[in-house]
């Protein structure tokens, strides 16, 4: 490292960072102190669903950074997702004006800085804000998502879990708080204490826990975000009619009071998506990144399932051409198997003013490969709008580490006026869609109008949504049978190419007598545990128990994926 000079560490980096393809600009290479604006550094965008990692102290210019790269995406016609936190990034919509300032530092990296607005649509959970309003049904965002923001440990997620599949199974649909909180009354009382029982795993005490965090959400104002019209995680992959991607920006005015419940949306999103999506594999462009901002809301106190969910979440979903990059001040932050699958790194300055400081920076600099820099003194003395960077190159080798003075954003650095905002969230088509809630005739309604629960499916003419025609498979069938009820759930239900093995010769010679499952009692019952089996390993560790001890519910009832979800448009 000593023995180089400048010039032959110059031309590591220009080495390094020459790429072919369509690249995201970051910004230019600062080399012993001095600026080389001849020595620009790159992220290849075929790289970005390789995920990413912006880290840096508070201060140091994260914020700035996926606002940069954010406004490059859009213009290479990628839709970008991004959590505002602060209120900084509506200035995405507002038109940047020049400085004296301004112009020193773009013209010293060689970037040709122009002034532009980006296509930004403003959402809001659960309209708490001036966005279009997002909500989630308590159905679709399932057990293990919902454990998480009610803060419940492993044995009363478990009992969740049973919940839901009761109500799945009886077509009691859970819309929003109040009908689960009616499902959960129902077992709880004299009329629903056989149904309780035959669910073994869930204890009265424990339901009676589960229904006192319902109604504490409730008492939070949580009640706002569950329900309907709920929002499809498609709309995140529009592009404008010029072409560019629509950058979609989540307004969260109160994050300091419900962190727990920004995290979890957020992660419901990337679930939604991970299950619509169709394979894709290496594209040239992503088909949508998704910045991850205050990531550490994630990963604390999170119980094994959720992390065990994420990790299975990031690792697969870069073949679905969804990258996600995680915002927080230092890897640590972010657990080590979710840490491995981040293969783009954008690091902010450090402080060591304490010894866990020192501690995070050292654990830091270990996280980079071997360079030309020093990087503990780079990482504590680097400025703002400054940051150590390596990335992924084409070959799917990282890049040289480079101290690099990042690109200014063309948009506004900070929030756009109010009244343009409003006025861009009453012109948006999504308004009309989503705007205003609805309350349809769900597990409340039918609950509170009756006598006594439905006991099945048939009962009261309650019908599961989203039935899929014919029975379980049954015990005595083979692999071909699994496989092709597994596909013709893909291809008609989810509406996408099935990724499952052709039939075999004999399969395709059965008659379809001898191929059709023959009916049996308690007609919610869906596949066999040999699914369950099949697809246990990409569950939660509490559905993994659930699917050993019930069968994955892979068609009338749970349609439910890595972290128990199960979106309308997969139970149609």
């Amino acid at each position: 490292m000593a023995n180089k000079t400048t010039s032959e560490k110059l031309a590591t980096l220009q080495k390094g960072y020459t790429l072919e393809g369509a690249t995201i600009e970051l910004g230019a290479a600062i080399i012993d102190g001095e600026l080389h604006k001849d020595a620009p550094v790159r992220l290849p965008l075929s790289m970005m669903n390789r995920h990413g990692l912006v880290a840096g102290a508070t201060g140091t210019g994260k914020t700035v950074t996926l606002h940069m790269m954010a406004e490059q995406l859009s213009t290479a016609g990628v839709p970008v997702f991004l959590a505002d936190i602060k209120g900084d990034l509506s200035g995405l919509a507002t038109a940047a004006t020049g400085s004296e300032k301004l112009t020193a530092r773009t013209e010293g990296i060689g970037q040709a800085w122009q002034g532009r607005t980006f296509p930004v649509e403003f959402l809001a959970l659960g309209g708490d804000g001036n966005g279009v309003p997002v909500r989630a049904t308590v159905s679709s965002f399932g057990p293990i998502l919902l454990s998480r923001i009610m803060e419940l440990n492993d044995t009363q997620e478990s009992s969740l879990q049973l919940v839901f599949y009761f109500a799945d199974k009886n077509g009691l649909e859970l819309i929003d708080l109040k009908d689960l909180r009616a499902v959960i009354q129902f077992l709880t009382s004299a009329e629903g204490k056989d149904q309780l029982e035959e669910l073994g795993g869930l204890s009265k005490a424990t339901a009676g826990v589960i229904l006192r965090e319902l109604v504490s959400l409730e008492a939070q104002g949580l009640e706002k975000f569950f329900g309907e019209p709920e929002f499809d995680t498609a709309e995140l992959l529009r592009t404008a009619p010029d072409g560019r991607g629509v950058i979609t920006c989540l307004e969260l005015p109160t994050l300091q009071t419900k962190p727990m419940l920004f995290s979890t949306f957020l992660m419901w999103l990337l679930a939604d998506l991970f299950e619509d999506l169709p394979e894709a594999g290496d594209l040239d462009k992503p088909k949508l990144v998704f910045f991850l901002d205050e990531a550490h809301l994630l990963f604390n106190d999170a119980s094994k399932a959720f992390l065990e969910a994420i990790t299975t979440t990031v690792r697969l979903i870069r073949s679905k051409g969804v990258g996600i990059f995680f915002v927080t001040q230092t890897p640590k932050d972010v657990p080590a198997e979710v840490l491995g699958q981040l293969a783009n790194r954008v690091q902010h300055a450090l402080r060591a003013f304490t010894p866990e400081d020192a501690k995070a920076l050292k654990a830091t600099v270990s996280t980079f490969p071997m360079s030309d820099y020093d990087l503990e003194e780079t990482l504590t003395s680097a400025g703002i709008g400054e940051a150590v960077i390596t990335v992924m190159n084409e070959k799917g080798a990282p890049t040289p580490v480079a101290l690099t003075r990042l690109r200014a954003p063309e948009s506004v650095m900070g929030p756009s006026d109010e009244a343009l905002v409003r006025s861009t969230v009453a012109g948006s088509a999504l308004l009309a869609k989503y705007g205003t809630a609805v309350d349809n005739h769900s597990a409340f309604e039918k609950l509170s109008g009756k006598a006594a629960a439905p006991t099945g499916p048939a009962a009261g003419g309650s019908v599961p949504r989203g039935p899929v025609q014919g029975g379980p498979v049954q015990g005595g069938a083979g692999q071909d049978d699994v496989d092709a009820e597994a596909r013709r759930i893909e291809e008609e239900i989810l509406g996408r190419p099935s990724s499952r093995p052709a039939p075999s010769a004999e399969t395709r010679r059965r008659t379809p007598a001898e191929s059709a499952p023959a009916p049996r009692p308690g007609a919610g019952d869906s596949m066999a545990g040999d699914i369950g089996g099949m697809l246990g390993g990409a569950l939660g560790g509490g559905l993994k128990s659930m699917a050993r001890s019930i069968g994955t519910q892979l068609g009338r009832e749970l349609l439910r994926g890595v972290f128990g979800t199960s979106s309308r448009r997969r139970r149609r």
